[in-house]
């Protein structure tokens, strides 16, 4: 079970950015949710939050293995931009795209920092380190996950979930 924490139901947000793209039958099929956050701790934390929120709203409790695990990786690479990619003045951005259809859930996480090498596979992590394990998780919770450069400045850190877990 995952703990989660609840957000105010009627917080709003006005730099979401929701999309939905309806199916032939009228199910929504493709959703997308797109966010920016303050590069700080705070704002790692909100687009955890909010991550599960939005997965709830679509039929994912909370305390359900794929909330959990969006949960885990939502939170490693937003903190990850916010340790290794922050730029100061600028933010990072969370976007959210939930294919039924595939059963996949993608989750980017974008940053201002052009780094000089993107990370590309799970680095090993000593057994007595404190830090380091956590695109370990990405790469065992993910069926698959990379980076890419984005323009005109910036990386985009991407892992793609199940949705059946």
């Amino acid at each position: 079970m995952c703990a989660t924490e609840r957000l105010d139901p009627t917080e709003k947000d006005e730099r979401a950015v929701l999309t939905e793209i309806a199916a032939p039958g009228g199910e929504y099929e493709l959703h997308s949710l797109t966010l920016q956050y303050p590069s700080s701790p705070r704002g790692a934390q909100l687009a955890r939050r909010h991550a599960v929120r939005w997965m709830e709203e679509r039929g994912y409790p909370p305390a359900s293995d794929v909330s959990c695990a969006v949960a885990l990786v939502v939170g490693e690479l937003a903190a990850n931009a916010v340790q290794h990619g922050r730029v100061p003045g600028r933010d990072f951005g969370l976007r959210l795209a939930l294919d039924r259809a595939a059963g996949l859930l993608r989750v980017e996480v974008a940053d201002a920092a052009s780094a000089r090498r993107l990370p590309t596979a799970a680095p090993s992590s000593s057994p007595e380190g404190e830090s380091g394990r956590g695109l370990l998780l990405v790469d065992v919770l993910a069926v698959r996950w990379g980076s890419a450069p984005r323009g005109p400045v910036g990386k985009t850190v991407w892992a793609e979930l199940r949705l059946e877990i």
